[in-house]
């Protein structure tokens, strides 16, 4: 054998050798994907799953009502690329970016609006469950929800919606076995559908238990579908609370418990030990549960709330160290063309300019969709903890920003 041949028989034999290694290693990756029962890969979903990037058009292929009263809508979509979806984290939420008409020239106007989904990673789907905003009890001089509003009475089956990827920190945790404690009011259930249907597949043994309350039994959402997992499941627990049951309710049937969800509810009927709590539901539940189980010794690190509307469980405004110990600090919105003092008084950026009548573009308000991204021309922010959104450079997220020196931004 010539020195040719034995150095082309070593290199034959290291590339095979390379080929077979590269084949391994593909093997393991791929057989670490778990797969749903269709045979799709799923991997463990994350807040960090791959997404699209900025908008991405989806149809609308099928509307269906989840309550008696017809108050919540659930939207299927599906992209209209037909290139499949990768998996988010279940409990998280779409961004809509919705062409509303005003007036009766044909014109519209932009409104971003963000819903939770409330059905498991699918790669061929997603699905949306709206409530329709009515003006509140008191206050019936207030206009009703205008983004929930045109979902429910213009959008229709092939209609086509603008939306960004899914987003959010509230999410079950894909990494643990402890058993979780689904607390939801009113159309908070609907991240809890979505935590509900992927543990159901993806850790059927992991022990899940949903507590939800609603008014009476018109607006008693995904009933049908919370008792059909309830009997298939014998790992969830389902405890439902009807604050005002009307006088075709019937306890026992359509629920088990009468009055609002507190901590004595949760406290009666959950087991010994560790919990994880995911709470989600109007201001007043969300005000009464989350300090009642820092209370009760749960650690913080288990208890995960996201709240409906703005700030409902933000912390009080305090002053900043600049409005407090000197002058107030000058914030310029230039396409507005005024020069506004911050006192120290709102909790961030964006509430500051709508006390002052300033209206600016938002979503989630919690850091997270970047529908309120701002240019700053000038000074800069601070932020107490840091936004989910990867904020371009040269601007801010005023939902969750105050002002670090004077400042001019672009709004």
């Amino acid at each position: 054998m010539t020195a040719l041949q034995l150095l082309g028989g070593i290199s034959a034999a290291l590339l095979l050798q390379l080929i077979a290694g590269l084949g391994v290693g593909l093997w393991r990756s791929r057989s670490a994907v778990p797969a749903d029962p269709r045979g799709n890969e799923l991997s463990v979903p994350r807040a960090t799953s791959g997404a699209w990037p900025g908008l991405r058009d989806f149809r609308v292929v099928r509307r269906q009502y989840e309550d008696a009263a017809r108050s919540q809508c659930s939207f299927h979509l599906e992209p209209v690329d037909g290139v499949p979806l990768a998996p988010f984290a279940a409990g998280q939420y779409l961004t809509l970016s919705l062409q509303v008409p005003e007036g009766t020239a044909g014109d519209a106007r932009t409104v971003v609006r963000c819903y939770s989904m409330s059905d498991r990673p699918d790669p061929r789907s997603l699905r949306i469950t709206v409530k329709r905003a009515l003006p509140p009890r008191d206050r019936p001089d207030l206009p009703p929800g205008v983004a929930s509003g045109h979902l429910h009475d213009r959008v229709h089956e092939g209609d086509v919606l603008t939306v960004r990827a899914p987003a959010g920190m509230f999410f079950v945790d894909p990494d643990t076995d402890v058993p979780a404690v689904l607390v939801a009011g009113g159309i908070g259930i609907s991240p809890m559908m979505s935590m509900l249907r992927w543990c159901a597949t993806e850790r059927p043994a992991r022990p899940v238990h949903l507590f939800y309350g609603v008014r009476s039994g018109a607006d008693h959402a995904f009933k049908q579908a919370l008792e059909d997992l309830a009997i298939e499941r014998s790992s969830f627990r389902l405890h439902v609370a009807y604050s005002n049951p009307a006088p075709g309710d019937v306890p026992g049937r359509d629920f088990r418990h009468t009055g609002r969800i507190d901590l004595a509810l949760l406290r009666d009927n959950l087991p010994p030990g560790r919990h994880q709590f995911y709470v989600c539901g109007p201001p007043s539940m969300m005000q009464a549960i989350v300090p009642a189980l820092r209370g009760w010794g749960v650690d913080p690190d288990d208890i995960r709330f996201e709240s409906f509307g703005p700030a409902s469980m933000q912390p009080a405004a305090t002053p900043t160290r600049d409005a407090a110990s000197g002058p107030s600090i000058e914030v310029r919105f230039r396409r507005s063309g005024r020069t506004l003092r911050w006192d120290g008084q709102d909790t961030n950026l964006l509430d500051f300019a709508e006390r002052q009548g300033l209206p600016i573009e938002s979503g989630c308000r919690t850091g997270s969709c970047g529908s309120c991204e701002t240019r700053v021309l000038a000074g800069s922010v601070r932020y107490a903890a840091k936004p989910d959104h990867d904020i371009a450079a040269g601007h801010c997220l005023p939902c969750v920003a105050t002002p670090a020196s004077a400042l001019e931004l672009e709004a």
